[in-house]
This record gives structure tokens, C-alpha cells and sequence, in this order.
């Protein structure tokens, strides 16, 4: 016996979806997973009317399926928002060189301008030159430290007001996770917010539209809709901390469904003690870019990698100062005694 659409609409039902359990035909699920997305910005105000939003394109399945809901709604409801496509180089050989060019077609696409920025511009190092100062652990680290900056300064570049983000419901619920393994209690909170920034001063605001979309519905709604994307994992991602927690949740889902938002919606509720004490924002005394600490964290990580020590970065900050102030001490030292000679 046929199963019908649960709309009503009259057609069989293509799929199940994952996140409600619904039998739905293409279209239905085509606009349920587009109208949720649409009521997601509209609840939190995500967007301004006649504003600037830079896209954070990888070329993954994430933020090419947010580029095409994000020009469909914009013209479906007359958001007013000028689209553009903002995509980094980390310098991974074999790896974000073919997703580029995943990235240039979205750009033909959607009709959308698109900047590139790389590390090596930015920072003056590639990952596969970081990974071979530092092996392949730790490298996540760097990786997301410096991609975080360089979207801040690719979009201050492109004088966007938005920073749009790909990080989906599963995204959100492995990093609360990781926050309570790692008993960082002050970014809880952080981690579930839909908007953060704009009100540190030079910080431009970043949203996640795709905040409740689970992964398995994203790729679903990118398989059906034909779009391009490039589904490769990173080469140095098999040994991140986030994959533990990836499939640690991955094992919670088949026990319970809802497990996914349960974590998101207990992150959003949890209320922390007086006593937790938040990190403070400010600029950064080196290169002038929003932090919380002096000098901020990418120019910390750089220290180490310029000096011959790629692993000071991953010290804690008293211990990395002393380090660089004791090897400063000495190399004073040294010039002292050249200069008696």
C-alpha cells in the first residue's frame, strides 16, 4: 500500500524525514526544510533589511546548500540582503584547492561575487607547512584559530554587515559537548548562540541560519535540489578532538532521535554560577583584531610557529609568556656579550 504524503498535497511520499519523522513528497520537504530556515531568521532577527552578507563558502555540502536557501528566501520574502560568497585557503594540497573550485562554480551559480583570502596572504604560512612544524596533532587548533580571524578580516575587507555561517544542528550539539568534556563552562552558552558578536567593537556580527537544520536532512535537501558540492573530508581532520564527539553523538541518536536538539535546547537553558568567570572581548595590541586575551590567539600561535617552537601556541598563556620571555631574556644576553667583544 502506498504511503502519502503527510501535507495532504495528494502525492506519494518520497522520504522520510529525519528530524520529525514525516513521509513527505520532494516539494513538501523541499519547502518544510526552507520555511523552517525562513522562520529561524525571522524569530531572532538574524538580518536587517538592505544589508551586506558574506557567506562562508567551503564548497561542503553546508554552506553550498546555505548559499542557495539564502538567495531563494531572499528573493521568495524580499529580504532586501545583498548576497556575496567570502571562501578561505588554508593551503591543504589536494584537499581546499578542488573544493575552490566547487566554490567558483556556487559563484556561477548563484550569481554571487566571491573573495578568497589564504593563509599565506594573511599569516604567511600554509597547514601543510604548520602540519609539518607540528605534526598531526594539534593542528585543528591552529586551523580554526586562523580561519576565524581570516573571515573577520575577509569580511571587513568586503565591508559586509553579516557573517554567515554553514554550522548545522549537529555542528552546534558536538560542541556542547566538547565544551562539557572539556569542562569550559564559560563557552557553553557562546557555543549555542545563533548571533554572536556586533557589539565588541570592530566586530562584525555572525549568524547561523542553519542552526536547527539537522546534517542528514542538509544533504537530503542537497542530493534531491542536484546542487554542487564537494563532500572530501579534510586530510588532517581524522585525529580532531570533534570527531569523538561526532561519533559519540552519533551513537546517542540511535538510542534516542531527539538527541540532537536536546543538547542544543539544554546548552540554550543552562545557567551558570556568578562565580564563572566570561571571557572579555577587546582589541588585539599586534593586529588589531577582536579578542579576549593579549596578544590574541592566532598572533600567540604565530610566536610560536616564527620562532621555532610550533607548540608554544598550544601552552597556557602564563606558561608560553615566560617561555618567550626567558628566550627574549637570552637572546639579550647574547647581544650584550657581542657587543663587549
Amino acid at each position: 500500500m502506498p504511503i502519502f504524503c503527510a501535507t495532504s498535497c495528494g502525492k506519494k511520499a518520497f522520504l522520510k524525514r529525519p528530524k520529525t519523522g514525516d513521509a513527505l513528497c520532494k516539494e513538501c520537504f523541499f519547502l518544510a526544510f526552507e520555511t523552517e530556515i525562513h522562520n529561524t531568521i525571522e524569530q531572532n532577527k538574524l538580518f536587517n533589511p538592505r544589508t551586506k552578507v558574506a557567506i562562508g563558502a567551503s564548497g561542503g555540502k553546508d554552506s553550498t546548500v546555505l548559499a542557495h536557501v539564502l538567495k531563494t528566501l531572499n528573493e521568495r520574502y524580499n529580504y532586501e540582503l545583498e548576497l556575496v560568497l567570502l571562501s578561505i585557503d588554508e593551503g591543504i594540497t589536494g584537499y581546499r584547492d578542488d573544493s575552490l573550485e566547487t566554490v567558483k562554480r556556487n559563484r556561477e551559480d548563484y550569481g554571487m561575487s566571491l573573495k578568497v583570502l589564504s593563509y599565506k596572504e594573511l599569516f604567511n604560512w600554509t597547514m601543510d607547512e604548520i602540519v609539518n612544524k607540528i605534526g598531526r596533532t594539534n593542528n585543528c587548533t591552529f586551523c580554526g584559530v586562523f580561519r576565524r580571524q581570516a573571515l573577520d578580516k575577509g569580511a571587513s575587507l568586503l565591508n559586509v554587515d553579516y557573517i554567515a555561517t554553514g554550522h548545522n544542528a549537529d555542528d552546534i550539539a558536538e560542541t556542547v559537548l566538547m565544551n562539557i568534556l572539556r569542562g569550559d563552562t564559560a563557552r557553553l552558552r557562546r557555543c549555542c548562540s545563533i548571533k554572536t558578536g556586533g557589539s565588541d567593537a570592530g566586530s562584525i556580527p555572525r549568524v547561523k541560519p542553519l542552526k536547527y537544520s539537522y546534517e542528514k536532512e542538509i544533504v537530503m535537501y542537497a542530493h534531491f535540489k542536484k546542487l554542487v558540492y564537494f563532500s572530501t573530508e579534510c586530510l588532517y581532520a581524522p585525529n580532531a578532538y570533534r570527531g569523538y564527539a561526532r561519533a559519540f553523538l552519533k551513537d546517542l541518536e540511535k538510542i534516542r532521535s531527539s538527541a540532537i536538539m536536546d543538547i542544543i535546547h539544554s546548552g540554550e537553558q543552562l545557567m551558570f554560577k556568578d562565580s564563572v568567570k566570561k571571557p572579555l572581548k577587546g582589541i588585539c595590541n599586534r593586529c588589531a583584531s577582536v579578542s579576549s586575551q593579549q596578544p590574541c590567539k592566532a598572533c600567540f600561535l604565530l610566536d610560536g610557529l616564527n620562532r621555532g617552537l610550533p607548540k608554544l601556541g598550544m601552552a597556557k598563556t602564563s606558561k608560553a609568556k615566560k617561555i618567550i620571555n626567558d628566550q627574549t631574556g637570552q637572546c639579550a644576553n647574547i647581544r650584550e656579550i657581542k657587543n663587549d667583544w
